[in-house]
């Protein structure tokens, strides 16, 4: 981030006029449904003035701040990065439902889309078969007319199914599928 932050309030770079930070996304809340323009609320941990050494191999990589660290300030060796295991808050259902993926550029114009079904949904996430080659991290929008949902969620990991097919696996943002 690059922000105008007081000088007081600064670990770093105090004669600088924009203070640049490192910093990890601690949540994330839609208030806006336009699709061509969404606003978020962000809230995030500032970690230091560089990031985790692993950020050079993996940009896309998702990290959590360490549960063993007890000091007051952050920096980046101070954070871990978050592990695949399946350890979902909510229960994945076999549902097949009809979406429309879309990518949006960075003018929030439609970049790409396509017509798919779900594998599995739950409340907060959902996998989806795609032959769209969508990077870890992006931010995607979807919809569903059978569900009347319209909603933001970003790509966590992608895989192929014995079926050869490839699939993406994503984490809604703004809001919860409506069961």
């Amino acid at each position: 981030m690059t922000i105008p932050m007081p000088r007081q309030l600064r670990v770093f770079d105090h004669v600088e006029d924009q203070y640049r930070v490192w910093s990890l996304v601690r949540y994330l809340r839609s208030i806006s449904s336009d699709r061509k323009e969404p606003k978020f609320e962000v809230g995030v941990a500032f970690i230091g003035k560089r990031p985790p050494a692993s950020y050079e191999q993996d940009p896309a990589k998702r990290y959590e701040i360490s549960q063993a660290q007890s000091q007051s300030m952050l920096t980046s060796d101070m954070v871990a990065p978050i592990t695949t295991s399946d350890q979902r808050a909510h229960t994945r259902h076999s549902i097949a439902v009809d979406v429309i993926v879309e990518l949006l550029d960075e003018k929030n114009f439609l970049a790409q889309s396509e017509h798919t079904v779900t594998e599995n949904l739950s409340l907060r996430g959902a996998t989806l078969f795609t032959t769209l080659d969508i990077p870890l991290g992006r931010f995607i929008h979807l919809r569903s007319d059978q569900y009347q949902v319209s909603l933001f969620a970003v790509v966590r990991s992608k895989s192929t199914g014995t079926d050869g097919i490839p699939r993406i696996h994503v984490e809604f943002i703004d809001r919860e599928w409506p069961l």
